[in-house]
């Protein structure tokens, strides 16, 4: 049997029924939609990655916290780095707040009260801040998911439709050879073909970045932690003082 050329495939869609090419128009929604958000969404998470690396070794090399905010405004893609910003900002208030605080006794023992209530703050600017990119960086993955569950079972119906028309043509011929069947049922299956060209690139491409996606988090939280820890050792530090 021959291999239906393109021009056979496109022939096929033109003489296709009206409900038929209804679900050929929206599968081609899904599928440029999906495609569209995997070049953005590949390209975005590609620089996130590379930069919160470049900014980790930045971090950790740098003098001073200063210094490695002053750097970091320049990573626009990084989560790491603006996780670290909002827990920078939150810490910078903290010590313009607590550097009134007197020298008497009961002004030390109110600024270690402080300096606790400090650290609950920056954990959860830190907590919310890990939250809120979390979410820009799972913006538009839904949508592959559902194009990979939906677009399937959407070919599927326009397949069913596609038959149902093939038979109920035949019926009125009153002929069942394949000369009759097979042009209607060809332009049925198309659907279907159509269904699974829509969801197999989406499914591949939902559970690359939900992994790449995870990876980011545990270095948001990883961070996170260890930013606290710097914090509470200064804490300390400045404690025995």
């Amino acid at each position: 049997m021959p291999v239906p050329t393109t021009n056979d495939i496109v022939q096929m869609i033109l003489h296709a029924g009206p409900m038929v090419r209804l679900v050929l128009l929206l599968l081609l929604f899904f599928s440029i939609t999906s495609w569209a958000i995997i070049f953005t969404k590949y390209r975005f998470i590609r620089k996130a990655r590379k930069e919160s690396a470049y900014f980790l070794e930045l971090f950790w090399n740098s003098p001073g916290l200063s210094e490695a905010y002053s750097a970091s405004k320049h990573l626009g893609y990084s989560p790491v780095a603006r996780v670290f910003r909002v827990a920078y900002v939150e810490h910078r208030k903290v010590n313009k707040s607590q550097s009134s605080s007197g020298g008497s006794d009961r002004a030390d023992e109110a600024s270690l009260s402080q300096k606790m209530v400090a650290v609950d703050n920056i954990k959860r600017a830190l907590r919310r801040a890990v939250n809120v990119e979390l979410t820009g960086l799972g913006k538009a993955l839904p949508f592959l998911a559902t194009t990979g569950n939906t677009t399937p079972f959407i070919g599927l119906f326009g397949t069913v439709w596609g038959i149902m028309n093939a038979f109920r043509g035949i019926g009125l011929r009153g002929s069942a050879n394949l000369a009759v069947v097979a042009p209607g049922i060809s332009e049925a299956l198309i659907a279907t073909a159509a269904g699974l060209a829509a969801a197999i690139p989406a499914v591949v491409a939902y559970n690359y970045f939900t992994n790449k996606v995870r990876i980011l988090e545990s270095e948001m939280h990883n961070f996170s932690a260890d930013f606290l820890n710097l914090i509470e050792r200064d804490l300390i530090r400045r404690k025995g003082k």
